[in-house]
């Protein structure tokens, strides 16, 4: 039988509930490629043109489940925008580059 959240919710310590709270945020906070290419009011055709790119290649990555970051940085600089990697830990967090090498903490 199926348990209810708030009963789950009563035997959890508190640490676990911040968690799943904060993933929770994080998926609410998500867009898709193709949403953000939208609410830049960018059609496929207008992105690959400034990508030097066909629009079909465009449908291509709206489609991908992973790509690279370089590419993804290409996409949103064409969509006019900065592309800024965060790693968070509990002591603190770091902004990186695009080779991997923190750039320092921000915490």
């Amino acid at each position: 039988m199926a348990k209810k959240w708030r009963d789950l919710k009563a035997t959890l310590p508190p640490e676990v509930i911040e968690g799943a709270r904060r993933q929770t945020e994080a998926l609410l906070a998500a867009i898709e490629l193709n949403d953000l290419r939208k609410a830049r009011k960018l059609t496929q055709e207008q992105l690959a043109e400034r990508l030097g790119i066909r629009q079909s290649n465009v449908s291509k990555l709206e489609r991908r489940a992973d790509m690279h970051v370089s590419t993804l940085r290409d996409v949103v600089e064409a969509m006019g925008g900065e592309l800024r990697l965060t790693a968070r830990f509990p002591d603190g967090e770091f902004e990186l580059d695009f080779i991997g090498r923190a750039n320092g903490a921000t915490a």
